[in-house]
């Protein structure tokens, strides 16, 4: 048996997550369908390095499978045919086989995408979430911002139906740069929580409009506590970036 590492991209519109769900179109669902397809054999399947929520999109989500199939450089073709338009497999290569995409991953980056526009195109309205009236103070967040880089506890930027009990991760960096008519959240770190991402872009956002000052984030993070930390961001302006090992 062979181990394959695929990176995999796909459109999160139109998807109920990234985990398979009894009933419910699923994009692990879409690539294991299409394991199974390819190999004529219902015992083969993927392991990712983590899961997204329903709507968020990824152009750098890592899944490893095993095989005895030794289709050198055509596992892009064979699986990109079986797939739907809006999965799409970038990369494949043979890795060790105590490779794990999921345990053995060090690090991922995000990005989450606001649109300045004072019309959203409609070509955009899935990929980055419309400011409207606001126009966010961009230096406020990048002050906020820095009271949430290095190691923490982020029970308050965490969901509260996590089943997680080690709340404590790392963030390497966190920049806020306007780009065109889009402003750009990147988010690099160790490991991120349920919704920890959207709920860090609302709370920045928050103190770039005035509704929280930038030594708030510090108060918010301290208290370990999700009711302090508001509303999370909507999940379709958020992109899984990369996955590092």
């Amino acid at each position: 048996m062979n181990r394959m590492k695929a990176t995999i991209a796909y459109d999160g519109t139109n998807f109920a997550g990234y985990q398979s769900q009894p009933n419910m179109r699923t994009v692990q669902s879409e690539i294991d369908k299409a394991l199974v397809k390819l190999h004529k054999d219902s015992s083969v399947y993927s392991v990712a390095s983590g899961r997204t929520d329903a709507g968020v999109h990824a152009l750098g989500q890592v899944i490893h499978f095993d095989t005895p199939l030794d289709l050198a450089d055509r596992w892009k073709m064979a699986l990109n045919v079986l797939l739907p338009k809006d999965v799409r497999v970038v990369e494949v290569e043979e890795v060790a086989v105590d490779f794990h995409a999921r345990y053995g991953a060090t690090g991922k980056t995000y990005v989450y995408r606001w649109s300045y526009s004072e019309v959203q195109s409609p070509f955009e309205r899935n990929f980055a979430v419309h400011l409207g009236r606001w126009n966010p103070n961009v230096e406020r967040m990048q002050e906020g911002a820095q009271h949430l880089i290095g190691t923490h506890d982020f029970t308050s930027f965490c969901s509260a139906k996590t089943a997680t009990t080690n709340k404590v991760r790392t963030i390497r960096k966190l920049s806020l740069e306007r780009q065109g008519d889009h402003l750009v959240l990147e988010v690099e770190g160790d490991g991120f929580l349920y919704n920890m991402v959207r709920t860090i872009a609302g709370v920045l956002l928050a103190v770039g409009i005035g509704w929280d000052e930038p030594e708030d984030v510090k108060k918010i993070r301290d208290a370990k506590d999700r009711k302090m930390a508001g509303k999370t961001a909507p999940a379709h302006g958020l992109y899984l970036m990369e996955v590092t090992y």
